[in-house]
């Protein structure tokens, strides 16, 4: 496989695995992008850490793809943020990702503790 085809194919596992993560933060509710970030960060006991660059477009693509929607609101601290929320297709999105996580999952777990 070349080596443009593997740095591809890594980007989609890594843009699939925030897909993930930021649909099943969404899952619990309206939030802007920085209250997705610390949910994200403290569900994770701070080992997940999403940066700037990499969460709104991130967004902006799901939004895109129609797995999102969004609205301006004034935030608890005040200030106008953009709340994003799941539509009907981002919660369809959502079990698809996670049966595919859960596949990855059992996957890995097979390579890594082979059975005897």
């Amino acid at each position: 496989m070349p080596a443009h085809e593997r740095y591809r194919n890594r980007v989609e596992l890594l843009q699939g695995t925030l897909d993930l993560l930021i649909l099943q933060t969404l899952q619990w509710g309206a939030q802007h992008g920085h209250g997705i970030a610390q949910a994200i960060r403290n569900r994770s006991g701070d080992l997940l850490q999403i940066e700037t660059g990499s969460l709104y477009p991130a967004l902006h693509r799901l939004e895109r793809q129609g797995w999102l929607a969004s609205k301006w609101k004034i935030s608890g601290n005040n200030q106008r943020a953009k709340y994003y929320s799941l539509t009907p297709a981002g919660k369809k999105q959502l079990a698809s990702e996670y049966s595919k996580w859960q596949l990855f999952v059992s996957a890995m777990a097979g390579v890594l503790s082979p059975a005897k």
